[in-house]
């Protein structure tokens, strides 16, 4: 499995911006999508962003479209999420995931993505 390390969580104000990073390691050559999802206390793990790692297209989850963008740097094996105009409820753990053993088609789902990282804390307060 791919290995993934996330940071650039922390605190912010509503309407301010944050960018997550999420770093790959270990297989890397294998990675097809990279994907961010979010889980708030009391909620399920929710998709935010996803990049196909090879065409460059994008998805978005409607809470978070025309707000958030998501792009990668190949050589360095990196996913970025910018995350602007930010609300308290975009409040939760923010994951990187990846897809890795075989393309799937899908974007959206949790069980799409086989590798996950620990998760960043983005707080938004108001």
């Amino acid at each position: 499995q791919v290995q993934l390390v996330e940071s650039g969580g922390g605190l912010v104000q509503a309407g301010g911006s944050l960018r997550l990073s999420c770093a790959a390691s270990a297989r890397t050559y294998s990675i097809l999508v990279m994907g961010w999802f979010r889980q708030a206390p009391g909620k399920e793990r929710e998709f935010v962003a996803a990049i196909n790692w090879r065409a460059g297209s994008t998805y978005f989850g409607s809470s978070v479209k025309d707000r958030f963008t998501i792009s990668r740097d190949n050589a360095q094996n990196t996913v970025y999420l910018q995350m602007n105009s930010l609300k308290p409820e975009d409040t939760a753990v923010y994951y990187c995931a990846a897809q890795s053993l075989y393309y799937t088609g899908d974007y959206y789902s949790r069980t799409a993505y086989d590798s996950w990282g620990q998760g960043t804390q983005v707080t938004v307060s108001s």
